[in-house]
């Protein structure tokens, strides 16, 4: 139980450390770099998932689970997905801009509700057999996704004329949510053991519906594409090590 307390909370404020960083900007940032952030985020989360959460869900349940629990993860993101906004970053060589949108903290709710799969992960990764470190790993996964998404969420808001103590402040709440959805994710798995690999597949499927939905187009479409390339297979590779160090 502390274990799962404590990856979850690490791995939800890991948010906050991200937009920490617009404290100390003074000025914007090129979108070559913000792509190279992303990438290097999908890369994580596609050893995440594919090295992790995969073949953990293939252990404990076999292939058919897994099918469903992938299949349900796409699913549920695609229905949040269409069901409420997203931010839509403007493709352009210059630099990372927004206009002003008056819904800008519904955007911020549609990021926090975006954090509830993320959050199921590590708990369901943790209720799986504690020798495998699969939680330690998918929490760490977890909180080095979130850091860049804390940045750019803290960055869309002073784009949106917010105080930047403000704009951090909100940003690290929406990461808040996926201790609750860790602890929930967690409990289900562990008084329901049937739950674990359905768990995890759902997990993983929620996780590359992102990375290629969301991450790699995002890291693309700026001209970056050779950049963002190189920065895919670094996290990747960053990630294959830690699991091999620490599994």
């Amino acid at each position: 139980m502390n274990d799962v307390l404590l990856g979850s909370v690490l791995s939800a404020m890991s948010t906050g450390l991200g937009a920490a960083i617009i404290l100390f900007m003074h000025r914007s940032v090129t979108h070559r770099w913000r792509d190279s952030l992303l990438a290097f985020t999908a890369g994580i989360m596609m050893a995440a998932s594919t090295m992790g959460l995969i073949p953990e869900a293939l252990n404990t349940g076999g292939f058919i689970p897994l099918m469903i629990g992938i299949l349900l993860g796409v699913i549920t993101l695609t229905w949040l997905e269409m069901k409420i906004p997203h931010i839509d970053l403007q493709h352009t060589t210059q630099k990372y801009e927004m206009e002003f949108d008056e819904k800008a903290m519904l955007i911020v709710a549609a990021i926090t509700l975006h954090n509830i799969p993320e959050g199921l992960s590590v708990g369901v990764s943790y209720a799986t057999n504690a020798e495998a470190n699969t939680g330690n790993l998918i929490a760490f996964a977890i909180g080095l996704q979130n850091a860049p998404e804390g940045f750019l969420v803290a960055l869309f808001l002073v784009n949106q004329k917010i105080e930047k103590g403000k704009a951090f402040i909100v940003a690290t709440l929406t990461g808040a949510i996926e201790i609750v959805t860790s602890l929930l994710g967690f409990y289900l798995t562990s008084f329901v053991a049937i739950l674990v690999p359905y768990g995890l597949a759902f997990a993983a499927g929620a996780m590359l519906f992102i990375i290629y939905k969301e991450l790699i187009p995002e890291s693309h479409g700026d001209g970056n594409e050779r950049t963002s390339t190189y920065s895919f297979i670094s996290g990747l590779l960053f990630m294959i090590l830690l699991i091999d160090l620490f599994s």
